[in-house]
C-alpha cells in the first residue's frame, strides 16, 4: 500500500521474537506466537487444505465446473476497478489502502493489520497495526521481503481489539485463516493481494541495481500486465522496460527461494476480497469471494469505476513454453535462449497478440503451477503428496504433467 500523511504519527514497528528456524518458511509470523508449534496446523507448506478452508470461508470449495473457479478459487464477481480519484504514490490507484481507510472510517473495525516501509530502507515491509486512518497513507506502495505480520494477532488481542482487517499475500492469509476460530476476533475482514516470486529485501536490493545505475533513487516498481515493467525515480523520470529485457540471467539461481517457487495459491484464495493487477488489463482487478467481499466493495460507492474484465489471446503456447524452460533449468530461474536480435520483435508482439486480460491471469495461474511440481519434484520430492493440492495437477495436466508414484494423495476437489 509509500508516501507520508503530513498530519499523521508515523508509523513504529514493535519489536518481535526472533524466528525459530523452519524448513520452507516465509516468516508469516505464526512462528513467533507465544505457541510457535502452531505452525504446524497453520502452514500452507507444510499440508495445506485449500477445498477445507474454502468452504470455512466462502461457505464452498472451488468448483473446477465453473468457469475460472478452478484457476482463481470460489468467486461470486470479478470486475477491472480504478478509483476515480487516483491516491498519490498507491501502487496503482490506491484500492486496497482506501479499502483499509474506509473500514476505519466508518468505524467497521478498529485496527488495520498491514506493512509500512522500514525507516532506513522504503523497499523493507515491516507489520504494523494502524489505528488511524490517516497513518495508512504510510503504508502505500509495494515492499519486497518478509515481514511477520501475523506475530501482530496477540498484541492487536491483548489490546482489546476485536474488530479488525487484516491486508496480506497468500502465505499470511492461509495462516491466518486456519487459526481464525481460535484467534477469537469477533468480526475479520481480509483484503488479500495477489503474490509471486517474492525474495529477501537483501536481494531485491540487487535486483534493483541491474536496472539502474542509481538503484537508491527508485521509488517504484511494478510487474505490469502489458509485459512490462513500471520504473519511477524520486527525480520524477519515469521508464518502463519489457519483460524480455529485464537482467534475470544476471540473478543467482536461489534468488527466489522454494517457497515462493511451490506456492500453489498465486490469487489469495481465502480473502474476502483479492485486490491484483493481472486481469486489470491496466486497472485493477478484484476478485470478490464472499458476502464480506462484497460489503467492502459497497465501501467505496462512487469513488470506484467498475467495469467487466477482458479477455484475450492465447496462453497455451507461452504456458507450454515456461514449462520447458523450468524444466531446462535444473532448479534455477526459467532459461531464456531466445536470441539477443529476437527480444525486441517478440516484446514488442507480446502485448498484441500475446495473452491479456483474464487469459494473462489464467497464463501466470497455470506457469505457478507448473513451477510448483517441478520445482517440490527437483527438491523436495518427498513433500509432493501433502503439498499439491488437487486443483494443481488439473491445471498442469494439459501441459503433460501428471503425478507419478507417491505424488499424489488421491484426494479430489469437491465444491
Amino acid at each position: 500500500m509509500d508516501g507520508t500523511a503530513n498530519t499523521a504519527a508515523r508509523l513504529s514497528a514493535p519489536d518481535l521474537a526472533p524466528a525459530p528456524h523452519r524448513d520452507l518458511c516465509t516468516d508469516c509470523g505464526v512462528s513467533r506466537m507465544a505457541d510457535p508449534k502452531r505452525c504446524g496446523r497453520a502452514c500452507q507448506f507444510i499440508a495445506p487444505d485449500y477445498p477445507r478452508l474454502e468452504r470455512q470461508v466462502h461457505g464452498r470449495a472451488r468448483d473446477p465446473g465453473k468457469p475460472d473457479e478452478l484457476h482463481f478459487g470460489p468467486f461470486r464477481r470479478m470486475v477491472r476497478a480504478a478509483l476515480r480519484a487516483p491516491r498519490e504514490g498507491a501502487q496503482w490507484t490506491g484500492i486496497t489502502t482506501r479499502l483499509a481507510e474506509r473500514l476505519l472510517e466508518t468505524k467497521a473495525v478498529e485496527a488495520v493489520l498491514t506493512m509500512a516501509p522500514d525507516p532506513a530502507d522504503r523497499w523493507r515491509p515491516v507489520p504494523v497495526l494502524v489505528t488511524d486512518p490517516a497513518q495508512l497513507a504510510q503504508c502505500r506502495g509495494m515492499r519486497m521481503g518478509y515481514a511477520p505480520l501475523l506475530a501482530l494477532l496477540e498484541p492487536a488481542r491483548a489490546q482489546g481489539i476485536t474488530r479488525l482487517a487484516v491486508v496480506g499475500i497468500p502465505c499470511q492469509v492461509y495462516a491466518l485463516r486456519a487459526l481464525e476460530a481460535e484467534l477469537g476476533f469477533e468480526r475479520l475482514y481480509v483484503i488479500g493481494t495477489p503474490c509471486s516470486d517474492n525474495t529477501t529485501t537483501e536481494r531485491f536490493h540487487e535486483f534493483l541495481a541491474l536496472l539502474d545505475a542509481r538503484p537508491e533513487t527508485i521509488s517504484y516498481l511494478e510487474f505490469r500486465a502489458d509485459y512490462r515493467v513500471e520504473i519511477r525515480h524520486d527525480d520524477g523520470r519515469v521508464r518502463t522496460v519489457p519483460f524480455l529485457k529485464l537482467p534475470i540471467s544476471k540473478l543467482p539461481s536461489d534468488f527466489f527461494p522454494l517457497t515462493c517457487r511451490t506456492c500453489v495459491d498465486y490469487t489469495n484464495v481465502l480473502a474476502d476480497v483479492t485486490v491484483g493487477y493481472m486481469g486489470g488489463q491496466g486497472k485493477q482487478w478484484l476478485i470478490v469471494r464472499n458476502a464480506r467481499g462484497e460489503e467492502l466493495v459497497s465501501l467505496l460507492g462512487e469513488e470506484v469505476a467498475l467495469e467487466a474484465c477482458g479477455t484475450a489471446g492465447k496462453r497455451r503456447a507461452a504456458v507450454a513454453g515456461f514449462a520447458a524452460n523450468v524444466a531446462r533449468a535444473a532448479g534455477g530461474l526459467p532459461l531464456r535462449s531466445m536470441p539477443n536480435w529476437v527480444r525486441p520483435l517478440v516484446a514488442w508482439l507480446q502485448p498484441r497478440i500475446g495473452p491479456r486480460g483474464l487469459e494473462f491471469a489464467r497464463a501466470r495461474v497455470e506457469m505457478k503451477a507448473v513451477e510448483t511440481v517441478l520445482h517440490l519434484r527437483r527438491a523436495r520430492g518427498r513433500r509432493m503428496r501433502a503439498m499439491i493440492p488437487d486443483h494443481v495437477w488439473r491445471l498442469v495436466a494439459p501441459y503433460g504433467i501428471t503425478p507419478g508414484e507417491g505424488e499424489r494423495d488421491g484426494g479430489e476437489t469437491q465444491p
